[in-house]
C-alpha cells in the first residue's frame, strides 16, 4: 500500500496503450494470454522484497476509459471525443475547420501508445458523420473537413511549458501586479 500509486504509474507507462476495438483486443487477449498478460516486478521500498503484479486487460481498458468513462462511472457518459467536437462546434463557424486540423494533446496521459490515432479516427467519423447528415438534408456535397491531431515532444509538460511563457511575459506581470 505505501507505494501502490508508483507501482500503479509504472504499470500505466510501462504497459498500458488504447486499442482501436475492444471487443477485438478482448479476442486476442482470449486466444493468446501469454503473450499478451505481462507481469510488472518491483521491490517494496521499505522490506526490500520483490514483488509482482500480473497485468492484462488493465492495459487497454485503463484508457479506454477516455473514449468510454462510463466503463468507471455510469454518471460520466461523454467521452474525450465528443467533448472536443463539442468545443470545436461552440466556436465561431469560420474557425472550425483551423480547429479540427490542429487538435494539439497536452499532457501526461495522452502518452498513451494509439492515444492520438484513435482520437483523431473518432473526431473524423463524428464528423463525417454530420457531413453526410448535411449533404442529405441540403442535397449538395459539402467540402470535406480534414481532422488532424498533433502529438510533439513537449506532450507531457505543454500546460506547464505554455504556463511559465505567459507568466514571463511583462503583459501577465502587468495584469497580475
Amino acid at each position: 500500500p505505501e507505494q501502490s500509486l508508483e507501482t500503479a504509474k509504472a504499470i500505466k507507462e510501462r504497459y498500458s496503450y488504447v486499442c482501436p476495438d475492444i471487443s477485438k483486443e478482448f479476442g486476442k487477449y482470449e486466444a493468446d494470454p501469454a503473450k499478451w498478460f505481462k507481469t510488472y516486478t518491483g521491490t517494496h521500498a521499505i522490506s526490500k522484497k520483490e514483488f509482482s503484479v500480473d497485468v492484462g486487460y488493465e492495459r487497454f481498458l485503463g484508457p479506454e476509459i477516455f473514449f468510454h468513462p462510463e466503463f468507471a462511472n455510469p454518471d460520466f457518459t461523454t467521452s474525450i471525443s465528443e467533448t472536443v467536437d463539442n468545443v470545436v462546434q461552440g466556436c465561431p463557424i469560420d474557425v472550425r475547420r483551423g480547429l479540427y486540423a490542429n487538435v494539439v494533446l497536452s499532457g501526461g496521459s495522452t502518452l498513451f501508445k494509439d492515444f492520438g490515432k484513435r482520437l483523431q479516427r473518432d473526431i473524423k467519423r463524428t464528423v463525417d458523420s454530420r457531413l453526410k447528415l448535411s449533404e442529405r438534408l441540403s442535397g449538395h456535397k459539402p467540402k470535406p473537413i480534414d481532422c488532424k491531431v498533433i502529438s510533439h515532444n513537449m506532450q507531457r509538460y505543454a500546460v506547464w511549458f505554455g504556463g511559465s511563457m505567459l507568466a514571463s511575459t511583462p503583459e501577465f506581470y502587468q495584469v497580475c501586479h
